[in-house]
């Protein structure tokens, strides 16, 4: 990191770790705002931070880390899209997973699934059946309050002959490569939260990490974490330089796997104290579990992978790794 995302990072952490998953949009949103974190993504002539993606994956990557309870990461990207797109709707936005219904005339009447905190944002950003993107302005929405796994806002949103805003792009393929980036940061907290634990903790008159099943299991799990946050380090590069559908069809596969094996390890470190409400590992697990199937599992990305990989052949495969990875070369 330079000077810049060193500074970036410390100021996200301190807030981060303050608020953590008790924040409220109520109580804690106006912090958010003050820090001017969901102009990230914008230019300083917008008024905002002017970051890049490799800034944002600093960023979404921390408040996966700290179980941010916030609409942070997505309010960042639907501010971004809206820029792009001129709209400029009130309060801040977010994006949902899906939509389904008809367009008429330019207008959409339907239903938003999946609308992270919805029923507090005053635009939401969706991928539209038509391809591309679209923002609807939340006013006059039948909003359906709904959570994931984690208790995080999931709403729908119900459309009667909405005004739309098109968006160019693939908003499903940047909500995936967030969500990767998100849980980058949660497997590493998970990671260092168990093996806390497993070295404090004594069985046998020795403390568990010096067990070597145990050792191993952490090991794995240390792998699995490193991976995913390579694989959100390699997407926010692709998204700096402009073509990234490779690296996120690779970073959303990743991280899903890295969680399956993770949450496990973890859980397994932890015995029953992991599932309690007032233990710290819970709020991570179940975000991961949340994000997961979130934007694409496993079957969607792993596919888009295989489609890529087929499409370009047998005798390109590696020369291909090796000028995404390496742009120069």
């Amino acid at each position: 990191m330079n000077e810049q995302q060193t500074m970036l990072a410390d100021m996200a952490g301190s807030l981060f770790a303050e608020l953590s998953h008790g924040a409220t949009v109520a109580a804690d949103w106006g912090r958010i705002e003050e820090m001017g974190f969901t102009g990230l993504l914008l230019g300083e002539e917008a008024g905002g931070f002017g970051g890049n993606w490799a800034d944002a994956g600093i960023v979404f990557r921390l408040a996966g880390y700290h179980a941010l309870a916030l609409p942070l990461v997505e309010a960042v990207l639907a501010a971004r899209l809206a820029a792009d797109a001129g709209f400029a709707g009130q309060g801040f936005g977010t994006i949902a997973e899906k939509a389904e219904g008809r367009f008429e005339d330019g207008r959409f009447t339907g239903t938003l699934l999946g609308a992270a905190w919805g029923r507090d944002a005053g635009f939401v950003v969706a991928p539209s059946p038509l391809g591309g993107g679209m923002i609807l302005s939340t006013e006059g929405a039948d909003i359906q309050n709904h959570v994931n796994v984690a208790d995080e806002p999931r709403d729908r949103l119900r459309f009667s002959g909405a005004r739309v805003t098109a968006v160019s792009g693939d908003t499903f393929a940047l909500g995936a490569a967030a969500r990767a980036m998100q849980m980058a940061g949660a497997l590493d907290a998970a990671l260092a939260l168990a093996v806390g634990y497993v070295n404090d903790r004594k069985q046998f008159g020795k403390p568990l990490g010096k067990l070597q099943a145990v050792q191993q299991s952490l090991a794995v799990f240390a792998c699995e974490a490193a991976a995913a946050n390579c694989a959100a380090v390699g997407v926010a590069q692709a998204l700096n330089r402009g073509d990234a559908v490779f690296e996120v069809a690779a970073a959303k596969t990743r991280a899903n796997i890295a969680a399956g094996m993770g949450t496990s390890i973890a859980h397994q470190a932890h015995g029953a104290i992991g599932f309690t409400h007032e233990y710290g590992l819970q709020p991570l697990t179940r975000r991961l579990w949340s994000w997961r199937s979130e934007f694409g599992g496993e079957h969607h990305w792993s596919a888009a992978l295989g489609r890529q990989v087929v499409a370009a052949g047998a005798d390109h495969y590696w020369a291909e790794m090796v000028r995404r990875s390496d742009p120069v070369a």
